[in-house]
């Protein structure tokens, strides 16, 4: 992405928080984006957050998916391509997003006004899948995310509590590891949730002979028990 100079506030982290920053749009969030940068950021309610690197596991369970929808993608010849980088705008002009894994649609993408200059998607429908791994931070994934990627029209969306960390609301009480699947039907997001030994179901790769435990446990090394 191009890089101009421009007056921006300061960043805030995910654990030092900020007081009253000042709140920007996308635009300038997408103007100020470092050009190379090793760091990722997004833009939530206006104001930029710096995400913090993934743990090892959280990297091999983001790995593996985007292996897996790669070789799906490769095997069936589909029509689809999952960027290296990429920046979600939503409906609301105070949020830009980045997710773990994204799946883009080669002719749809050919109508985004932004991608080729900027990696920029406008539309939900350039989109035919976006991921999110949970980590801390896991109401931006159930919450902000959630709402942000319904509303763009994303056909589905994963949320990939593989560690169980989300509130009992959203995966249960006890808590323990679950891929929601949000697929959209008129306009709304319908959950399905699988654990264990279910068999994930993907409208974008339905084909995909995957179970939640399989996933959820790439995040360990082979050598390492449960």
């Amino acid at each position: 992405m191009e890089s101009p100079t421009i007056q921006i506030p300061t960043i805030q982290t995910q654990t030092i928080p900020q007081t009253t920053p000042k709140i920007i749009t996308f635009d300038e969030f997408a103007a100020w984006y470092p050009e190379n940068s090793i760091r990722r950021y997004e833009l939530h309610h206006g104001v930029i957050v710096e995400i913090p690197l993934g743990t090892g596991k959280h990297s091999r369970v983001k790995g593996f998916i985007s292996g897996e929808m790669s070789f799906e993608i490769s095997r069936l010849q589909l029509p689809y391509f999952i960027p290296s980088d990429c920046l979600l705008k939503p409906v609301r002009n105070e949020a830009g997003y980045q997710p773990d894994a994204v799946v883009l649609d080669d002719a749809a993408i050919a109508k985004e006004p932004r991608w080729e200059k900027e990696s920029i998607i406008t539309m939900g429908s350039s989109v035919r899948l976006a991921v999110e791994v949970v980590s801390t931070n896991w109401r931006d994934d159930y919450h902000l995310k959630f709402a942000d990627y319904e509303e763009m029209g994303i056909p589905e969306y994963w949320i990939v509590d593989y560690l169980g960390l989300g509130g009992r609301k959203f995966i249960g009480n006890p808590k323990q590891p679950t891929l929601s699947v949000c697929q959209l039907v008129d306009g709304e997001y319908l959950v399905k949730q699988f654990r264990g030994s279910d068999t994930v179901e993907s409208l974008a790769f339905p084909e995909l002979r995957l179970t939640a435990e399989v996933i959820f446990r790439s995040g360990l090394p082979p050598s390492e028990p449960n």
